[in-house]
């Protein structure tokens, strides 16, 4: 048996939860989120603390760090005042962007310009999608999760998709080398969605029966 280092949270700092929470958790997907202030100015940023979490409803979650201070950043902000924002589900072509999306800069930058992002109005809400996402998704906010000072949980409901045409067929299989996405790994690292392989669930019966079930790549 493998020897464990097991570790009590009740005795961790926030810091010391986070290194094990983002290294352990992984990959993570991520998303870049397009929000718009109800001015209209637009604004992007990266959270890996996301995921969907429900199909009926279509709910995804964004667990969206506070500024030190305790001020929301501007993607909370924008939410809490318009309603709506947009996932947009970052390939790899759009890392060196999202990257710089990540960049603190103060509120009066635009991150979309400075990333070299162009954007397309949104089709159901006021938020826009990044043009070259390969798959984006519109979100009306469904609730805000209070759970510490920290972070805020955002959920949403998807009420449209934006899919790159030769991505998906007429059965709604998406390719996922098409879409090509990243994950985020502890630290600084990413891990490509490239190695790739299929494994389906067994039946009972499968099960059962000792049926071979291996990976298929």
């Amino acid at each position: 048996m493998t020897d464990v280092a097991s570790f009590d949270f009740a005795q961790l700092t926030p810091r010391e939860r986070y290194k094990i929470l983002i290294g352990t958790v992984v990959p993570r997907p991520i998303a870049l989120v397009t929000t718009a202030s109800p001015e209209g100015r637009a604004n992007a940023a990266p959270f890996s603390f996301f995921n969907c979490l429900s199909a009926d409803p279509a709910i995804v979650a964004l667990g969206v760090e506070v500024k030190a201070d305790g001020a929301p950043k501007d993607t909370g902000r924008n939410i809490r005042a318009t309603g709506c924002f947009t996932v947009n589900i970052v390939s790899d072509a759009l890392v060196e962007a999202m990257n710089i999306c990540a960049v603190p800069f103060g509120p009066e930058v635009d991150e979309l310009e400075r990333a070299g992002l162009a954007i397309i109005a949104g089709t159901a809400i006021s938020a826009p999608r990044i043009a070259l996402a390969p798959a984006a998704l519109e979100c009306r906010l469904h609730s805000f999760l209070d759970i510490g000072s920290s972070r805020e949980i955002i959920l949403g409901e998807v009420v449209h998709a934006h899919i790159r045409a030769d991505a998906v067929n007429a059965q709604l299989h998406i390719d996922p080398k098409l879409i090509d996405a990243v994950g985020r790994m502890g630290g600084h690292g990413y891990a490509s969605t490239r190695d790739y392989f299929d494994l389906p669930t067994m039946s009972l019966g499968a099960f059962e029966n000792d049926e071979p079930q291996g990976r298929i790549r």
